[in-house]
C-alpha cells in the first residue's frame, strides 16, 4: 500500500462526528493540526503540505508582528533549506552578504566568508506561509481546548470549530498552555539567560559603512557583551547585540533610552568601524531562559522548536535546531507512521530517541552554556576559552592576508 493510500484508509477509519463538540459546531478531519505558524509551524506546514498530507495550522495572527526573533540565517540552515525545497523563495526575500569583519576592541580580529543571508523575522514567515500549498488550511485562530489519544486528536478552536487529526504538533514556541493542558511540563534551567536587543542604524549622512557585515565583540568581561551583529537587511542595517546581562539592570534602560551613547560608552573601541551613525529605529529586547519540556511522550502530539527546548540566541544555534527537528519529523517519522493505523507514544518516542534531533539539541545547549562562559566568566576556564577564541585569530588573518 502507497502512503497516500495507507493515509487515506486511515483517515477513512475515523469516526465522522465528534459527540463532543458544541452542537452546530463545524468538524473537520485533517491529516495533521499544526498549533503555532511562526517560523517551526508555518515550515512544517509547507513540507508536509507538498508531501500531499490534509494540514491545518493554526495561529492567531493573519500576519505576523514584527517581533526581535531571528533576523539572519548562514551554514546548516541553509542546507535545510536546500534540502527542503524553501532555499530559493526565502534567499529571494532576503539580502545576500557573504563576508563578515571580525573585530574586538577596535582591532580587526579577521574576516569570515560564507553565505549568509539577512531577513527579518516576521519576513521569514511572510514567505514561509505564501509557499502553503491547497493541501493546508491555513485558520487564523486560537486553541480554545485540546484532547489527545493513541489514535485520534481533538482540537477545538476559540471559534468554535472542531478539528480532528491523526496528529497534533505543538510549534508554540515558549507558550505554557496547551503543553499543561495535555501534562507536558517546561523546567526552566536557567532564568534569564541571556537579553539580546534588536535595532536598525544607519551611517552618518554623506557616509558609508566600510564592511558588508561586522561581528564586534565585547571588550571586557565587566561589560557583559557577547558580541554585537551588524547586517543588510533591504535598504537598512540591522545590529543584533547579544548580552548576558540581567533585565533589571540599569544599563538595559539606558541602552532602550539613549542607545548610540551608551553602546559607544560600553563598547568604545565600536566607534572605529561605524563611526557617527545614526539610530534608524528603536530597540527592541528580548530575554531568554533557557529550559527544557518533561513527559513529552505521549500519545498523538509531537512538540517541536523552541516549544521543545530554548537556545540562547547568542549561540546561533536556535534555529539550526528547529530545522533539524522540522526536516527530522516531517521527511523521516511521519510519514513511517502513517503508514499504519495509530499514533501512540510509541511512534512519538521516535522521534524523541531521533540521534541526529538529540546530537542538535546538545549543540544547542553546549553552545548556549559556551557562550556565557566566554562573555563573562572570570575563571581560569572562562580566561582559557577567550583565549583561545581570540588570541590565535589576528595572526593567521595576517597570515591568509599575506597569501593572497
Amino acid at each position: 500500500m502507497t502512503d497516500v493510500a495507507a493515509r487515506e484508509a486511515a483517515v477513512a477509519s475515523l469516526p465522522n462526528e465528534n459527540p463532543g463538540a458544541p452542537v452546530g459546531s463545524p468538524t473537520r478531519q485533517v491529516d495533521v493540526a499544526i498549533v503555532g505558524g511562526g517560523l517551526s509551524g508555518s515550515l512544517a506546514a509547507v513540507v508536509l503540505g507538498r508531501a500531499g498530507y490534509r494540514v491545518a495550522l493554526i495561529d492567531r495572527y493573519a500576519v505576523f508582528p514584527a517581533q526581535f526573533r531571528v533576523e539572519k540565517f548562514t551554514g546548516y540552515t541553509i542546507e535545510a533549506l536546500g534540502r527542503l525545497g524553501l532555499l530559493d523563495v526565502l534567499a529571494a526575500a532576503a539580502t545576500p552578504f557573504d563576508q563578515v569583519v571580525n573585530a574586538r576592541r577596535g582591532q580587526i580580529i579577521d574576516r569570515s566568508e560564507g553565505a549568509h543571508y539577512g531577513i527579518l523575522y516576521k519576513d521569514i514567515v511572510r514567505t514561509l506561509r505564501a509557499q502553503l500549498p491547497a493541501s493546508v488550511e491555513f485558520l487564523v485562530d486560537r486553541v480554545a481546548d485540546i484532547e489527545t489519544g493513541p489514535d485520534l486528536q481533538r482540537v477545538e478552536l476559540a471559534g468554535g470549530e472542531v478539528l480532528e487529526a491523526r496528529l497534533v504538533v505543538l510549534a508554540t514556541g515558549m507558550g505554557d498552555i496547551l503543553r499543561e493542558k495535555i501534562g507536558i511540563a517546561r523546567r526552566v534551567t536557567f532564568e534569564k539567560h541571556s537579553i539580546s536587543f534588536g535595532f536598525s542604524i544607519s551611517p552618518a549622512p554623506g557616509q558609508a559603512f566600510d564592511f558588508p557585515a561586522l561581528t564586534y565583540y565585547g571588550e571586557t568581561v565587566a561589560d557583559r557583551v557577547d558580541y554585537l551583529n551588524v547586517f543588510p537587511v533591504g535598504e537598512v542595517m540591522r545590529a543584533n547585540l547579544f548580552t548576558f546581562r540581567d533585565q533589571g539592570d540599569p544599563w538595559v534602560g539606558e541602552l532602550i533610552r539613549a542607545p548610540k551613547a551608551t553602546l559607544l560608552a560600553t563598547l568604545p573601541g565600536l566607534s572605529r568601524f561605524l563611526g557617527d551613525f545614526q539610530m534608524a529605529s528603536p530597540v527592541q529586547a528580548w530575554v531568554m531562559d533557557l529550559s527544557a519540556i518533561e513527559n513529552h511522550e505521549q500519545d498523538g502530539v509531537v512538540v517541536v522548536g523552541d516549544a521543545f527546548q530554548s537556545s540562547c540566541p547568542a549561540a546561533g544555534a536556535g534555529v539550526p535546531r528547529l530545522m533539524a527537528d522540522v526536516e527530522r519529523l516531517c521527511t523521516a517519522h511521519l510519514p513511517r507512521w502513517f503508514q499504519t493505523a495509530g499514533m501512540g507514544r510509541e511512534k512519538i518516542a521516535e522521534f524523541y530517541q531521533d540521534t541526529g534531533k538529540q546530537a542538535s539539541d546538545r549543540r544547542a545547549l553546549k553552545s548556549s552554556r559556551y557562550r556565557r562562559t566566554l562573555t563573562i566568566d572570570t575563571s581560569v576556564l572562562g580566561t582559557a576559552h577567550r583565549l583561545r577564541a581570540f588570541a590565535p585569530r589576528r595572526p593567521l588573518a595576517w597570515l591568509r592576508d599575506l597569501r593572497r
